[in-house]
């Protein structure tokens, strides 16, 4: 059997009318992809009420240098568990490499860093993460639902979280609002 090209470093985008709310008009980096499943994490809209000060004081940890931004949702799994998606140039305890184009940390290492301002250069926090059991990714992109594209640093970490998932269509050459809400049978 032929192996699945890894779709880690890539952008998944919700298309309209995905079906599933938690869903509608995601924007996910995926950071894992192989034989075991696939994981992402949610760039694409934040949490309500939690900013990145209140993370650190639910931890104990003094906000120090660390400025108080918006935390994303990540993802339906795990919504209480914290990732850090960050720039490649600092690694902790079990920072995953992301195609070596960034990072993904999800221990309180990272946190201290950042509050300490020995952290990455470039940095989002996510509560929770979207997961995929081994081949259920490649199923789902088979449907109507999904789309991949090329991520880069500017849509990750410079795009506003609002005008990330249109501007990561028009980056693959797509006008957003020409999209259809179902797919069509020839």
């Amino acid at each position: 059997m032929e192996q699945a090209t890894s779709l880690c470093g890539q952008l998944l985008l919700a298309m309209p009318g995905i079906g599933d709310q938690r869903f509608e008009r995601a924007v996910i980096a995926l950071c894992a992809h192989g034989e075991d499943g696939a994981l992402g994490i949610g760039i694409g809209r934040l949490a309500p009420r939690v900013g990145f000060h209140d993370l650190l004081g639910g931890f104990d940890i003094d906000v120090g240098l660390a400025p108080n931004c918006a935390v994303h949702v990540g993802g339906p799994v795990e919504p209480q568990r914290g990732f850090v998606l960050h720039s490649a140039d600092w690694s902790g305890d079990d920072t995953i490499d992301v195609s070596g184009r960034w990072a993904l940390t999800g221990t309180i290492d990272i946190l201290r860093a950042i509050a300490e301002g020995q952290g990455p250069a470039r940095w989002l926090v996510a509560l929770g993460y979207a997961g995929w059991s081994p081949g259920q990714l490649e199923g789902e992109l088979t449907r109507h639902g999904w789309f991949t594209t090329e991520a880069s640093d500017r849509l990750l970490f410079d795009t506003p979280v609002d005008a990330r998932w249109r501007a990561a269509f028009r980056t693959a050459g797509i006008n957003s609002a020409m999209l259809a809400p179902q797919a069509g049978t020839a």
